[in-house]
């Protein structure tokens, strides 16, 4: 079975396995806080340590504390017409909300003497059936987790110093390097911008119920600007980079560095430094391959997990992700890439998309750059009438390093997981906070492998980066395949078009069978 269809088929069975923990089995609704009445209010007599309220914050210490006076509690915030403030007098009003609510809502307690709510999600009673069921699939989603934890930083820096490297030096840097570095950084930070425009402008992450735990960590880097993005590039201490998957940004931008200074190297320095970056980058293409072979469990495991705790509510939220995702898909690929194709090459667009049509079928099919490379190269210089010279150069060089969709994706999933820890923190998305997302998309794209699901492996350094749980990320793969597919045919029509336009400027006469202007 193709593993798409068995990621779908077991997304499906997660759904329904989990639908009937939640129909089925107690699970009472619990924030791990007893109280007591007293002559001023409601007062914390104790915390159970396992409890959401007893998670520490973002100084280190639990969010509540025994001997703090609850005032009030808030449901719905920041949903106009549905937020409900209740006055907490006694100890039965506590119960009362607890009793009207669901595992995985999210409540805010006003506490008095703190200046803004704590944000609390709803858990299910430690040990109650619904929890003991539901431990097994905890503990493989972990599991699978911090598998993908584990690929984050070996895969980034071999895949990048390798396609760095890999482009060569001397002539091969010269004015046909420049030009496709050119193009695939200039069209990857347009899908960039697209995708940046569309998710402020649809806000699929504001006010969304994903069941996930509310995030303290966002606070540590609301405040950046733009300088200490930039700032924070550059590593005093490479190995303290490597040993910290939040440091993403530290390592992609020595992986750069290193990449191009080993084609300044001399022999054979130069070739033994390349060799074993190749090898070590194909030793952890099979590790990833292995590790993302296993994503239909990992669906599967983390979809009970979630639905089992919270329902189907994510499910909707989700839906407007997925829309934002494909419509900026289908603007990069259908308006901005022909634009392109016609004001800068003089190709027409159609011409062009019938060309590549067995390229984009496959792309679609196999969800992988690297796998549709041969079919890509024969369809840019058969059918497409680009030189060899061209098509050699340009198309393997864009699978390693031009991910237009990829970027686009990360860049939009990023931001939906930010908005939501946004509005359940409190916190504010800052344009500091959106320079580094883009920053990092840019960087991340072109370390992305050309296998499948490999753009999530890399949303998780942004995230991290972010100072965000990478737990949400793992949630997007319950709607990541068909988003997957549609991202890796973005990324290799951007790669012929790319092709087909260098050709151009070139001075190659007959692209896709239209002479050249003049």
């Amino acid at each position: 079975m193709k593993i798409h269809w068995k990621i779908l088929l077991f997304m499906a069975a997660g759904a329904l396995l989990g639908g009937v923990f939640q129909a089925f089995l107690d699970a009472p609704a619990w924030i791990g806080v007893t109280v007591e009445d007293t002559e001023t209010g409601v007062r914390i007599k104790s915390l159970d340590s396992r409890s959401p309220a007893a998670k520490a914050d973002v100084a280190g210490s639990a969010k509540l504390k025994p001997g703090e006076q609850i005032a009030a509690i808030i449901r719905n915030r920041g949903k106009p017409g549905q937020e409900e403030a209740i006055p907490v007098r006694t100890a039965g009003d506590l119960d009362d909300v607890l009793s009207r609510s669901q595992v995985g809502d999210l409540i805010w307690i006003e506490v008095a003497g703190k200046d803004r709510p704590v944000s609390v999600n709803i858990a299910m009673q430690p040990g109650c059936q619904r929890d003991r069921w539901l431990e097994p699939f905890r503990f493989v989603a972990d599991i699978f987790l911090a598998l993908l934890k584990m690929l984050i930083v070996p895969v980034v820096l071999t895949s990048i110093i390798t396609g760095v490297s890999g482009v060569g030096s001397g002539r091969d840097f010269g004015r046909l390097g420049g030009k496709t570095f050119g193009y695939y950084v200039s069209t990857s930070f347009l899908a960039i911008f697209t995708g940046l425009i569309l998710v402020n402008v649809i806000r699929p992450g504001t006010g969304a119920e994903l069941g996930l735990t509310p995030s303290d960590k966002f606070e540590q880097v609301a405040e950046q600007g733009i300088f200490d993005v930039f700032r924070r590039m550059v590593p005093e201490n490479v190995f303290s980079a490597f040993s910290a998957n939040g440091q993403m940004l530290q390592v992609i931008f020595f992986a750069l560095l290193f990449g191009f200074f080993i084609t300044r190297a001399p022999e054979p320095h130069r070739t033994r430094m390349r060799e074993f970056f190749q090898s070590a980058f194909e030793v952890m293409m099979k590790m990833a391959v292995f590790i993302l072979s296993l994503i239909p469990y990992g669906v599967l495991a983390l979809l009970v997990k979630v639905v089992g705790e919270t329902g189907f509510g994510m499910f909707r939220a989700l839906a407007v992700y997925v829309v934002t995702v494909a419509l900026g898909l289908i603007v990069h690929s259908c308006v901005v890439l022909p634009l392109l194709l016609r004001f800068v090459g003089g190709i027409s667009p159609w011409q062009w998309f019938k060309a590549m049509g067995p390229a984009l079928m496959t792309a679609f099919s196999t969800s992988s750059s690297s796998m549709t490379l041969p079919v890509s190269m024969e369809a840019v210089e058969k059918r497409g009438k680009v030189s060899n010279k061209t098509t050699s150069f340009v198309l393997p060089l864009g699978a390693t390093i031009n991910m237009d969709g990829t970027a686009l994706y990360e860049c939009v999933g990023v931001i939906f997981l930010a908005q939501f820890y946004a509005t359940v923190g409190d916190f504010q998305l800052t344009v500091g906070n959106q320079v580094f997302v883009v920053v990092m998309a840019l960087m991340a794209s072109i370390g992305a492998a050309g296998i499948p699901s490999a753009g999530l492996v890399m949303m998780l350094t942004i995230l991290t980066g972010l100072g965000l749980p990478v737990e949400g990320a793992a949630l997007l793969l319950a709607v990541d395949r068909p988003l997957d597919m549609m991202r890796t045919m973005v990324n290799v029509w951007s790669d012929s078009c790319g092709a087909a336009i260098i050709a151009r400027t070139e001075g190659e006469g007959q692209v896709a069978g239209i002479p050249a202007p003049g």
